[in-house]
């Protein structure tokens, strides 16, 4: 049989390609709903598979018992990961809701009481607000305070609003639980033969595609270990540190520190100066020192010398980008974007560095 005629070669490859994407599309479709928990399964096999992969190094898969027992510890590994992961975070939500609702009822109730006796500061805000805008703004102190108690009860009832939609949510939540173990435990036990399936996908060269690989793996382990696990760390340490100090809102402020610590300069010192400030001015001298202090040496030394040695320049991106990434990222994805952020920009990079290779280009040129 004669050759088809290239001018019906190209239809039929252009008819190829357009099923291709559509099949394609239509499978990141029906994975969409499942993104968040794939997402963050791909994160927990990546940190915890050294750890797997130790534990069943001498077990041999060819033999029956080999393949229960790395069974066995896969299923450990999974549900472990999740309760290791859920009991700690519930604590936390649970803590930081009860403490907010408090504060809120709290600050509430002593504005509205009739022994508020700071009716001076609103009078200066007032005032201050009066000269700035050359008194085309005019607000009495009552008005501010009234304003107040406003966005207060506005505030009680969105958190009472949330709270109800959370508890409504309990059950697709756990359901997503379930989704996350079985996810786990086929990809510690198949781990190998799913990364291949997917990789199969990406029509690259083998060298770029494992370079990208290497870098994927390298940017998760760097940015959970160097960022969110040096994040929830300064948090804990700040919620231990304003528990002892008796710092009413504690799990609040441990909370304000952990979003802080991305931030570049400044960070937690934000969160814990202005404490021991207050304290200082309300007659509390050595109280506040002391807890400035140890909120000093225990938890910005966390950053500055916990971070540099875990990451040791293996994220060559400058923090700021690092930083704007994340809040992108957040914007963007929403909790997802923690990782998807600063992930997205490091292998935009390195895509770009192959191009370059591929094409012998040189940037310093």
């Amino acid at each position: 049989m004669s050759e088809p005629p290239r001018k019906t070669k190209n239809i039929q490859n252009l008819v190829f390609g357009v099923i291709l994407i559509a099949l394609f599309a239509l499978v990141c479709r029906l994975f969409a709903p499942f993104f968040s928990v794939l997402l963050w399964c791909i994160l927990f096999y990546i940190l915890f598979k050294p750890l797997h992969d130790k534990c069943t190094a001498r077990l041999d898969r060819n033999k029956l018992r080999g393949k229960l027992a790395i069974n066995v510890i896969s299923a450990g590994f999974s549900i472990g990961i999740i309760f290791l992961i859920l009991v700690p975070l519930s604590f936390a939500a649970f803590q930081l809701f009860r403490q907010i609702v408090e504060s809120i009822k709290q600050l509430r109730d002593y504005m509205s009481s009739h022994s508020f006796n700071e009716m001076t500061i609103l009078e200066n805000i007032s005032r201050v607000i009066s000269d700035i805008s050359s008194e085309q703004i005019v607000i009495s102190a009552d008005e501010i305070r009234a304003r107040i108690l406003g966005l207060l009860s506005t505030g009680l009832q969105s958190l009472i609003r949330a709270s109800g939609n959370a508890a409504r949510n309990v059950g697709s939540f756990f359901i997503s639980l379930v989704f996350m173990v079985f996810s786990l435990y086929f990809m510690f036990v198949d781990g190998s033969y799913l990364s291949k399936l997917v990789l199969r996908v990406i029509p690259i060269k083998k060298e770029y595609l494992k370079t990208l690989v290497t870098k994927f793996k390298e940017i998760t382990r760097q940015l959970v270990l160097g960022y969110i696990i040096i994040a929830l760390a300064e948090a804990i340490t700040a919620f231990v540190i304003f528990t002892v100090f008796r710092v009413t809102g504690s799990m609040v402020f441990a909370t304000m520190v952990f979003c802080l610590s991305f931030f570049p300069l400044f960070g937690p010192t934000v969160v814990y100066i202005p404490l021991g400030l207050m304290r200082i001015l309300n007659g509390n001298l050595w109280n506040g020192i002391l807890l400035i202090l140890v909120s000093a040496a225990f938890i910005s030394t966390i950053d500055n010398i916990l971070r540099p040695f875990i990451l040791k320049d293996r994220i060559q991106l400058h923090p700021l980008i690092i930083f704007f990434a994340i809040l992108g990222g957040i914007s963007a994805f929403g909790l997802n974007g923690m990782i998807l952020g600063p992930m997205a920009v490091i292998i935009f990079l390195t895509v770009f560095d192959l191009f370059l290779t591929e094409h012998k280009l040189d940037t310093n040129t």
